[in-house]
């Protein structure tokens, strides 16, 4: 078995190195499809041969994405039609694009006209998440099989969708066990983070067994570090993470979108397309999700708790106005229960996190 050093190079080079992974892919004969954020069927997608791989953009400056867009609109978004435009995702047999906010509304329809050499496929989701929901949901995912097959070729069946569900099940296990054992071992933010994002470039059975044999040379930490959760869309910028780990922050938990957020709810039914329904009903905790009860700021608070969390990392994605509109609600509770927080505000154009890193340091010393 490799040892640790060696398996999160691996994570970390997956990471840093997607095109890598789509070349990979491709090579080996597989088609492959763009699944953008948040919540996109993957499994179907998986179902029917194809490798799902995620596009959240890139850290790069925008320019012609500008043409299609406000200059007050989500960085993530503006960045995957920059890449689009620019090539990057070449290969790609098309790519699938949820409803869940206006930023990434404008965006599917962007792409048709900015990228029209990759078809895109609409995933479509209901706020109203009633049984009008559910069988509007099975109703959606049968439109977008008969696209994904009109469009490759490919075949599809029931029976094939229940084995990449038990497939994403189990991977969404492993990933919340190993988000536990991360935190309880005092790894690295960098290093944490780096096995989150290469799950978006690889079939989750192959980054499952990967990140089984990393949590098996993993072992309880002694060093004294700070306990933090951090909750956001998105947290992947390299100097952030690199701040975190220099100041000895240790991420316990986190409410991240691109993370552990994608992993909170269980499979649940019989029928497979009713069961990707379910998992669409039942989630909560999100603030892209039509919630009146705002479960997600209680869910926050708990977990900071359960898991000894001295203070929480708000990473607000620049102009994601829902995020920001949750910030107001979990700065107050937080506050209630007597737990630091900070807001960093990130953009996927940024150079220069001076400011982030001295808002991590002063809290740093509050605790």
């Amino acid at each position: 078995m490799a040892d640790y050093n060696t398996l999160i190079n691996q994570f970390h080079d997956i990471a840093s190195n997607p095109a890598k992974q789509l070349r990979h892919y491709l090579d080996s004969g597989k088609k492959v499809a763009g699944v953008s954020p948040v919540y996109t069927p993957e499994e179907i997608v998986h179902s029917m041969g194809i490798v799902p791989m995620g596009i959240w953009g890139a850290d790069v400056e925008l320019s012609e994405s500008k043409r299609y867009f406000p200059a007050f609109i989500c960085s993530i978004m503006q960045s995957i039609i920059e890449l689009g435009i620019k090539g990057t995702y070449s290969g790609l047999s098309f790519v699938m694009m949820p409803s869940l906010c206006d930023s990434m509304q404008v965006a599917a329809e962007n792409w048709k006209w900015a990228v029209p050499s990759i078809p895109v496929i609409y995933a479509d989701w209901p706020h109203n998440r009633s049984q009008a929901g559910h069988d509007y949901i099975v109703a959606t995912h049968r439109r977008q099989i008969e696209k994904i097959s009109e469009i490759t070729g490919a075949e599809y069946s029931d029976a094939k969708l229940s084995d990449s569900i038990a497939v994403y099940k189990e991977h969404a296990e492993v990933m919340r066990a190993f988000s536990q054992k991360a935190g309880l071992c005092g790894m690295k933010a960098a290093d944490r983070q780096a096995v989150f994002k290469s799950a978006w470039f690889m079939l989750k059975e192959e980054h499952t067994a990967l990140v089984k044999e990393l949590m098996e040379t993993m072992n309880p930490s002694d060093e004294n570090r700070i306990n933090v959760l951090t909750t956001g869309i998105l947290a992947d910028q390299p100097d952030l993470l690199k701040a975190m780990d220099e100041l000895g922050f240790n991420i316990v938990w986190d409410d991240v979108a691109h993370e552990s957020r994608q992993y909170y709810v269980e499979y649940k039914g019989e029928n497979p397309l009713d069961i990707l329904a379910n998992k669409f009903c039942g989630m909560k905790h999100c603030s892209l999700i039509y919630d009146y009860d705002k479960t997600r700021i209680g869910l926050v608070i708990d977990e900071a708790k359960l898991y000894g969390a001295k203070a929480i990392i708000y990473i607000q994605t620049k102009f994601c106005d829902p995020e920001e509109f949750d910030y107001v609600f979990l700065k107050r509770e937080a506050e209630k229960a007597g737990l630091p927080i900070v807001m960093i505000e990130v953009d996927r154009q940024m150079t220069n996190y001076d400011q982030a890193k001295t808002a991590l340091q002063t809290l740093k010393e509050m605790l």
